[in-house]
């Protein structure tokens, strides 16, 4: 009987949320399918005609030629924000990946329970939207390039319009979408905190939602602090009143969780490694690729509706430690700019898994992991959540760069990072690096050959810099975004991303006939050159058996040698 009343329950809900005049495409269907861009954007666009606490509005083309839209909730019913809110703002992202869809189906029905008053209303938080961020992806809808994902049926494809993915673009902001995001991210203040919704890869386990919590020592002690140990704890236990458990993002791609796993590296190229720079809260949310779609849907709802709750109840002790965060990253202070992770620092983690093991492949010569669903465990893991510096530099007082670097400073003009012009010649005195060291990837990545492992020397100069060129202060809110662009030794930094390989082409050369005769008498008038010449031909045997190399190493330590040649043209004011 108990049986038979769930049963008709279960329908009478399911036929009231498809006859509901609001009722989304998701919910209309079998639970296995996603609504497509034009049925989105339609949805929208109803309830912003249908609601005063909804509205849609664009910022700026996409590769795909569609604007970016954005959807805004707001009990003020204002949306005029023409000075920082009192009130949070929250921006959710969704559809980055256009196969990974549970955001899109999840933000349509939170808006509308939003707009229906079906849920408790923030009455302190402004909730943000971008729709679908990967429009050119999701308007290439197939059925199979999810090889690994159950449902929905059909979707969008990973790469947007131009192939690009777009959770890789947002520090070098090679595509248009990456430019419409920024826009609508500085348009809202650097919203307080932001959610993108995603869906995972890799091992499997009981869970139907893992979390990326931005790197708590790249947020900043501060604000990092307060995210590990206060609002994500919080969040977590919020959802377990919901029946949901969660766990960190499962970053395990050889092995099994059993094996302890650490937690992601959101550098500066993703979405929350690019917000962080601007003391916004992140969070990546994770649906488990093998579970049902309706429930990936629903805890993803789940988790949006947890974090605005949360939010709405905490606004001043949030302001209150962004604005506390900003005061580490001053003039003199250091800064990390690479980082590893701490193995010494285990935190042990009630795990809920899959026991697991090999067994002959049917498809290959090899052994193959399998996971065995009916040997559900829960044990304790070893997780690696702490990061620690490998490197780190000085925060300079100001950054000069030359303004024939127009690709740089336009980026960081978009970013609104303050600066100033030189109004006339000037002599600074700088720091100035010169590019010692860097390895090259040697496949395309995301439309460049990236660098690593760059290694720079300083010098102290006196420089004269022209009329019009920029001087950006590192006492701004963006200074982070300043430090890890510019300094060339930062994982996603412009110079590794390939800003400035001009430098690293030598443009002017010499005839080896002409030459001699010139390094010969340069030799002659600097007996202490010669000196270390042979010195290094008798300590180095390739040396001493390549006279090309010694006459160029005469070139490169005369006068005639370019200045230009692995100078980087961004310069460092200390005071």
């Amino acid at each position: 009987m108990k049986v038979l009343w769930l049963f008709l329950i279960l329908s009478l809900t399911s036929f009231a949320q498809k006859n509901d005049a609001y009722a989304t495409y998701f919910e209309k269907g079998n639970g296995n399918q996603s609504a497509d861009y034009a049925e989105v954007m339609r949805f929208y666009n109803q309830l912003d005609a249908d609601f005063e606490t909804i509205k849609t509005q664009t910022f700026g083309l996409t590769d795909s030629g569609e604007p970016l839209s954005v959807v805004i909730f707001d009990t003020d019913k204002t949306f005029d924000y023409q000075s920082q809110s009192e009130k949070i703002f929250l921006l959710i992202n969704n559809g980055i990946h256009a196969g990974e869809t549970d955001g899109i189906d999840a933000s349509m029905q939170l808006f509308r329970d939003l707009a229906l008053k079906r849920i408790t209303v923030p009455k302190n938080v402004v909730v943000i939207a971008i729709p679908v961020y990967n429009i050119g992806g999701l308007l290439n809808r197939n059925s199979t390039s999810r090889a690994n994902q159950n449902g929905p049926e059909t979707y969008g494809f990973r790469g947007n319009a131009r192939n690009f993915d777009l959770n890789r673009d947002f520090i070098k902001a090679d595509t248009q979408n990456t430019l419409a995001f920024t826009k609508t991210f500085h348009h809202f203040f650097c919203p307080d905190i932001f959610i993108d919704n995603h869906v995972s890869n890799g091992a499997d386990y009981q869970y139907k939602l893992t979390y990326i919590m931005t790197e708590p020592k790249r947020l900043g002690n501060n604000l990092g602090g307060f995210v590990k140990t206060e609002m994500t704890p919080a969040i977590v236990k919020d959802l377990q009143l919901k029946k949901v458990e969660s766990t960190p993002y499962v970053n395990v791609w050889h092995g099994t969780p059993a094996d302890g796993f650490a937690q992601f590296s959101d550098t500066p190229r993703y979405a929350t490694g690019y917000t962080s720079l601007f003391n916004t809260i992140g969070y990546v949310v994770e649906t488990h690729m093998l579970k049902p779609y309706a429930e990936r849907v629903k805890v993803t709802y789940d988790f949006m509706v947890s974090t605005i709750n949360y939010a709405d109840k905490n606004v001043a002790r949030i302001k209150n430690k962004r604005a506390q965060n900003l005061e580490q990253y001053k003039a003199n202070h250091s800064y990390p700019i690479r980082w590893t992770i701490d193995s010494s620092k285990v935190e042990k983690m009630t795990f809920l898994g899959y026991e697991s093991g090999y067994k002959k492949s049917e498809v290959t010569t090899g052994q193959r992991l399998y996971y065995d669903r009916k040997k559900p465990y829960q044990k304790e893991i070893s997780f690696y959540g702490t990061y620690k510096p490998t490197k780190a530099i000085v925060i300079p007082k100001a950054y000069v760069i030359p303004q024939g670097q127009w690709k740089v400073i336009d980026l960081l003009k978009e970013n609104k990072l303050e600066y100033t012009r030189l109004r006339q010649d000037t002599i600074i005195k700088v720091e100035r690096y010169r590019i010692e060291d860097y390895k090259t990837a040697k496949t395309a990545y995301e439309d460049h050959y990236p660098h690593s492992n760059t290694v720079v020397s300083v010098s102290v100069d006196e420089v004269r810099f022209r009329q019009g060129d920029y001087l950006f202060q590192t006492n701004q809110a963006g200074v982070k975004y300043l430090l890890e662009t510019l300094e060339p030794e930062a994982v996603d930094s412009f110079f590794n991303w390939n800003f400035f390989d001009t430098i690293l082409q030598q443009k002017e050369g010499y005839s080896d006939y002409v030459f001699e005769d010139t390094a010969a008498e340069y030799l002659k008038q600097h007996p202490e050159l010669r000196a270390q010449l042979a010195q290094k031909i008798k300590e180095d045997k390739a040396f001493a058996e390549n006279p090309d190399a010694q006459l160029d190493w005469v070139y490169k330590n005369s006068p005639l040698y370019e200045k230009a040649h692995l100078q980087y043209p961004v310069y460092r004011v200390k005071e």
